[in-house]
This record gives C-alpha cells, sequence and structure tokens, in this order.
C-alpha cells in the first residue's frame, strides 16, 4: 500500500502551479496547460491570468473564473477545458467557443455550409495546409470570427467532434 497522493474522481483538486509542485502523478500542472494553449493555439497565457484549473477524474480538466480553497467536493465547478492524461490532450468544445476567438493558430475557418455541416456533427474532405490534430473550427458570422467547435484533421477530413447532444441542423 501506498501513502502517494491519488486522483480522486468525487473531488475537484486544482492542478499544481509548476511540475515541482506536482504531488498526483499525471497530472497535468497549470505551467504545461497554459504552454499547451499557447503552443496549439496560439492563446497567450495572460489570457488565463483570474482563472484556476481544477482536475476530477482521471484527466479532466475543469477552468474557473477565480479561485477556491482545494480540494473542492461538488459536483460541478467552472466548466469544463481540457482532456489531459492521453496521449494527446483534446479541448473540450466548451473551451473552443469560449477561448477560441483569442486563437491565432490551428483555427480552420469554415464558410457557410461547411460550417452548416460541421455543426450538423458531419466529417466532411478539406483541403487545408495546416496541422494535423485537433483544430478549432470557426466562421465568420457578422465580420466577427466565431468558433463552432473541436474538429479532428486527419488525412484531408475534418471530423466535427460536436457533441451529439449541441449538434444543430442551421
Amino acid at each position: 500500500m501506498t501513502d502517494e497522493p491519488t486522483n480522486d474522481g468525487q473531488r475537484f483538486d486544482r492542478l499544481p502551479a509548476t511540475a515541482d509542485e506536482r504531488e498526483v502523478s499525471g497530472r497535468a500542472t497549470r505551467e504545461e496547460v497554459l504552454d499547451w494553449w499557447d503552443e496549439r493555439f496560439g492563446i497567450p497565457p495572460e489570457t488565463f491570468d483570474d482563472c484556476s484549473f481544477w482536475e476530477k477524474g482521471k484527466g479532466k480538466v475543469w477552468v474557473l473564473r477565480g479561485d477556491l480553497d482545494s480540494p473542492v467536493r461538488i459536483e460541478a465547478l467552472g466548466m469544463t477545458f481540457l482532456r489531459t492524461r492521453q496521449e494527446h490532450w483534446k479541448p473540450t468544445t466548451n473551451a473552443a467557443q469560449r477561448f477560441g476567438r483569442r486563437a491565432t493558430r490551428n483555427v480552420v475557418e469554415l464558410d457557410r455550409e461547411r460550417a452548416r455541416r460541421f455543426a450538423r456533427g458531419e466529417d466532411q474532405e478539406l483541403d487545408w495546409d495546416g496541422d494535423w490534430g485537433y483544430l478549432i473550427a470557426a466562421h465568420e458570422l457578422a465580420g466577427e470570427r466565431e468558433p463552432l467547435g473541436v474538429g479532428l484533421f486527419l488525412h484531408g477530413e475534418l471530423q466535427s467532434l460536436v457533441p451529439q447532444g449541441r449538434r444543430r441542423d442551421i
């Protein structure tokens, strides 16, 4: 039996600031999360200055504007933000829609018909010369780029990762 701290799926634990402060093996750090959003999407770390990050379950990271004492035993806290503890980290639809306007990389801008297909949850062939992997899909609306959600681009195909319950026929 080990006394090493473990993940508890019944509570939220604040992410440690750096790897030096990590107590739970495999838990992401605030620094790693901020670096990932910056490197993958060009969203500057200061975007999240007034936010705290929390893990509940294994690799489910939530974001909260503000802070609380850790740990916290409640059902929900802020919004789901990122899935870690897998080979490729995956942003949530909520995070893409909330913070995606600040992205400067790995954003695929879809025309009206492609945006409609994406919102319906349809996969589609796409000629795009950007990075493979998770992207933020967006569409211009009223002169502004509006993030629609997360897509996965592989082998010339954009897969819509809009959750089934949030798909819309627009």
